[in-house]
């Protein structure tokens, strides 16, 4: 059986750049707050890392770390990518 992968739209594309807007409609989303569930592989993480900011993310099957896994929080939220001072999304907020 492949991974799959669960997703949900949550945030709306308006004013947003053109490039993230066909992110989602390549994902499937045909209106926002649907929830999809795709095959967990690198292509399709890529995307989702692309809109993060856009969905909420929560694995059928997590990969193991260091296998091209998204970054979770203790909650099981995914966090966006460090930021090059090396500060995650938690971090930020809780300061």
């Amino acid at each position: 059986m492949e991974k799959t992968i669960t997703i949900k739209w949550i945030k709306s594309v308006i004013g947003r750049i053109d490039v993230q807007k066909k992110t989602i409609r390549s994902l499937g989303f045909k209106r926002l707050h649907q929830t999809l569930t795709l095959p967990d592989r690198p292509e399709i993480r890529g995307m989702i890392n692309r809109v993060i900011h856009l969905l909420e993310v929560n694995p059928s099957t997590p990969r193991p770390e260091g296998q091209g896994s998204l970054r979770v929080d203790p909650e099981g939220r995914f966090l966006t990518p460090p930021s090059k001072t090396g500060v995650g999304a938690t971090e930020r907020v809780k300061e």
